[in-house]
């Protein structure tokens, strides 16, 4: 099942429509200011100052005094303008109230709705921080259609990033417990750590493992010391981007017609995935040989097995035979995978 907090098109109207109004309200308000300033500006020769202040306090009812001396047409002036201004004066703040509060009720019903939403997800990702690193993190996982979850401390960075797009999102700090439990962390299946402080990283690579042990966890880290401390608060996996980029480039030197196949691939053919597979006893490939299944006319590649107490077979001969407990390392595109993920997790979820 592929979930998103995609914003309803409807509700995306309604936003239009209530920006709409707003600006609406405003501009009547502003138009009804000017009108009753320069008109007793004409009428009276009075300041500017002194003609704004006049109809401020004769729309807003205040009257706390008289600066300009009315003439008899200004006084004309003014019946006709209360008579035929007020209900607009009062018309425009009162829907502007509205406005207000509505905007603020809004807010709280789509914070709401997003909580929910995450309360009823299971094998999702987290991901720590809305940086340049966790962004790219996101757009990989939405692109395949991942469930995740994205914490930051940034309200105006998570909503600019988040909202346009429809991912789920919670303002807080990703070390409060708190926080990570209102991610579902008990029920997510793999968390990054991609804040931009090596200790705040390790911080939540600490409390993430303590709050959910079994589970997945792959952080950023800035050098090779802060990688091995936060290796030893618990992460399985520890990413630099500056030796992951200076691979990548050194890639390029050494076989950069390779690269570019793979750069190309990824682009127009879907990219490229390696993702593992578990064998289970109800799984219909259980006690088949490879050249038997029909991973290939999937689009499927099986680059290597994986089993309990042996080495890696990589490649494995086509007269493998997959047992209960194995794991199977499969290369293909996005949509293959993704494909064969859903089908694994179908035979998993089917009664025996």
């Amino acid at each position: 099942m592929v979930f998103h907090f995609i914003v309803p098109q409807n509700q995306t109207k309604q936003q239009k429509q209530s920006v709409a109004q707003f600006v609406r309200i405003v501009v009547l308000l502003i138009g009804f200011t000017i009108f009753g300033t320069v008109g007793i500006r004409w009428i009276e020769g009075a300041s500017w100052l002194n003609s704004l202040y006049m109809i401020v306090i004769t729309a807003t009812t205040v009257g706390y005094e008289d600066p300009v001396s009315l003439s008899d047409n200004g006084k004309l002036f003014i019946i006709f303008y209360l008579m035929f201004g007020l209900g607009i004066f009062t018309y425009s703040v009162s829907q502007l109230g509205q406005w207000i509060v509505r905007q603020q009720m809004s807010s709280i019903l789509e914070k709401r709705r997003m909580q929910k939403a995450i309360s009823n997800l299971e094998g999702h990702y987290i991901v720590c921080g809305i940086g340049r690193m966790g962004a790219s993190i996101c757009e990989y996982l939405y692109e395949r259609e991942k469930l995740f979850v994205v914490i930051d401390k940034d309200e105006e960075r998570l909503r600019l990033t988040c909202e346009d797009k429809g991912w789920l999102y919670i303002h807080g700090d990703a070390t409060d417990d708190f926080v990570l439990q209102n991610a579902g962390i008990e029920n997510a299946k793999s968390l990054a750590a991609a804040l931009p402080s090596d200790a705040d990283n390790v911080y939540v690579v600490l409390t993430a493992r303590m709050l959910n042990p079994e589970f997945q966890i792959i952080a950023r880290a800035s050098d090779d010391k802060a990688g091995d401390k936060i290796r030893h608060a618990g992460a399985n996996r520890v990413v630099s981007p500056f030796r992951s980029g200076a691979v990548k480039i050194a890639r390029f030197m050494i076989h950069p017609a390779v690269e570019d196949f793979v750069e190309v691939a990824s682009k127009h053919v879907g990219g490229f995935e390696v993702a593992d597979l578990q064998i289970t006893d109800s799984n219909p490939y259980c006690s088949k040989k490879l050249h038997e299944t029909d991973f290939s006319t999937k689009g499927i590649m099986i680059v290597g097995i994986c089993r309990p107490g042996q080495q890696p077979q990589m490649p494995p001969p086509s007269s493998s035979i997959l047992n209960a407990g194995d794991s199977i390392y499969v290369l293909g595109s996005s949509v293959a995978i993704n494909s064969l993920m859903d089908e694994f997790n179908e035979f998993e979820e089917a009664p025996v």
